[in-house]
């Protein structure tokens, strides 16, 4: 039970501070906008993107936040890595950009199935 408590708070926490503080503290950025823009999507899908990802991210790391929630919270991470995988893939080919977005599905993964260990035990 510790280790998967371990791999839980690990894994949370760095999709916490990927895809919650990261994003919160950089979404106005020159290079945050000219990301978006660059992948062909407008600057208020940026907006719209962050404040679901900050409100998905503590919606993950806050305990007392319901179970329905963190599971909408899971998936809507799963749709938001595919599919900048996806849009990264079709803009650039493929290279770094499109499989770092995986990478993190993967990390997403590793908190989701430690949560519901947890959740049985």
């Amino acid at each position: 039970m510790k280790t998967t408590k371990i791999t839980f708070w690990v894994s949370t926490t760095l999709i916490f501070l990927f895809e919650g503080l990261m994003p919160a503290l950089t979404s106005q950025s020159e290079m945050a906008k000219e990301g978006i823009s660059h992948l062909g999507y407008p600057a208020y899908f940026g907006v719209a993107l962050v404040v679901f990802k900050v409100l998905g991210s503590l919606a993950l790391i806050i305990p007392q936040v319901p179970k329905t929630l963190k599971e909408w919270a899971y998936a809507g991470f799963v749709f938001d890595f595919i599919f900048a995988a996806i849009s990264h893939g079709a803009v650039d080919g493929v290279n770094g950009q499109t499989f770092f977005p995986l990478v993190v599905l993967g990390v997403l993964f590793l908190s989701y199935f430690s949560y519901h260990k947890l959740q049985k035990q």
